[in-house]
């Protein structure tokens, strides 16, 4: 699971990605219809409103705004993640699959530790945040798709590195930037880019 990420201030990396979202024209378009502007720095939850990285019309790299959640009939609360494992199969993420993929620029993303009790259920205990190794920033893979004319998004989520499977049973799909371009373009399969995916992590206790 993934349900919230950090976006850190004074990384010119970061800072250029949340630039060019604050340019783009969708902006103008989602003031009418969202509630908060866009997210630029510090973290980032469900519902809000983020820069992503997507394709554009001619296949290259674009950083668009783009609303965290698919809206799902009958559900309360928005559809955060999807299972990179079942992704291709599933109708609501096969078509985003294949040709609308997406990275999301974060610093870190944050967990909370599941520790099982007697009943069978778990319980949240210390919030962790986590990064890959000697990285300063964390793409997380994900798609989107168009609701009422906006971009929203999922993050895809997989087994667990071994450095964090105490802490959680799933973790975020992360890439390294050298394969963003291809991540997003839907020329590329995604299957192809799945064995560069990062596992070596870094975790510290926030909380």
């Amino acid at each position: 699971m993934c349900c919230r990420y950090y976006v850190e201030r004074n990384v010119p990396e970061l800072e250029a990605i949340v630039d060019s979202a604050l340019k783009s024209p969708l902006l103008e378009r989602f003031a009418k219809v969202h509630s908060a502007p866009l997210v630029r720095f510090g973290e980032v939850a469900p519902t809000n409103l983020a820069a992503a990285i997507a394709s554009d019309k001619q296949r290259n790299p674009a950083v668009f705004p783009m609303t965290w959640g698919f809206t799902m009939p009958g559900r309360f609360a928005p559809m955060v993640n999807a299972r990179v494992e079942t992704a291709a199969e599933k109708p609501t993420f096969r078509d985003s699959w294949k040709s609308h993929r997406c990275a999301v620029p974060a610093s870190r993303y944050y967990e909370w530790q599941h520790l099982p009790k007697e009943d069978g259920h778990s319980t949240t205990s210390t919030k962790y945040a986590i990064q890959p190794k000697d990285t300063t920033v964390t793409y997380l893979c994900g798609l989107y798709r168009i609701e009422n004319g906006l971009p929203v998004f999922v993050i895809l989520t997989r087994e667990p590195s071994p450095d964090i499977s105490h802490i959680h049973d799933r973790m975020p799909l992360i890439l390294p930037q050298e394969t963003i371009r291809d991540w997003v373009n839907p020329a590329v399969k995604p299957e192809d880019l799945l064995p560069y995916a990062l596992t070596a992590m870094a975790a510290e206790k926030v909380g």
